[in-house]
């Protein structure tokens, strides 16, 4: 074997090595299954004075990671009406969910955006300012489906 090709073959190896470890630490190494018990998802009410109330959830699944507050990503059930809740709860126009990992698949971005663009899912405001710049949203579909992510505030995302 010439120096160039050992030369090459060490690039294209560090390369691949590199390439996997990005990898593994984006979709792995940075998050952590949350426990249900530890998840309080809340809707901020229509008068955004009060508090954000807690909501009735059941099978709360929840993935978080302390390098951003953009990585929650919950996935649960409630039982309260979107009559209820559209008529006491800030709506949230302008929500876009963000994709979660793979191996996270009760979150389903693409299904929950088109959900929500068609009007079969409706977000509200979880939580303004839960960190920094990022507020939680909930999306609710009328058979008690419910999701909630962070995401960009205002104050960074325009």
């Amino acid at each position: 074997m010439t120096g160039g090709k050992l030369v090459g073959g060490l690039i294209v190896g560090f390369a691949l090595i590199f390439g996997a470890v990005v990898y593994y630490t984006q979709v792995f190494a940075y998050y952590e299954e949350v426990a249900a018990d530890a998840v309080t998802i809340r809707l901020t009410p229509l008068d955004e004075t009060s508090a954000p109330e807690a909501m009735l959830t059941t099978n709360v699944q929840a993935i978080d990671g302390d390098s951003s507050p953009l990585r929650f990503r919950a996935c649960f059930r409630t039982t309260e009406s979107l009559a209820l809740l559209t008529e006491s709860y800030v709506i949230r126009d302008d929500a876009v969910p963000l994709n979660a990992p793979g191996w996270f698949d009760c979150f389903d971005a693409p299904s929950i955006g088109a959900a929500l663009a068609s009007g079969e899912a409706i977000a509200f405001l979880g939580e303004a300012e839960i960190a920094d710049g990022v507020d939680r949203i909930v999306a609710v579909y009328d058979d008690g489906r419910a999701f909630a992510w962070h995401q960009l505030n205002k104050k960074y995302a325009d």
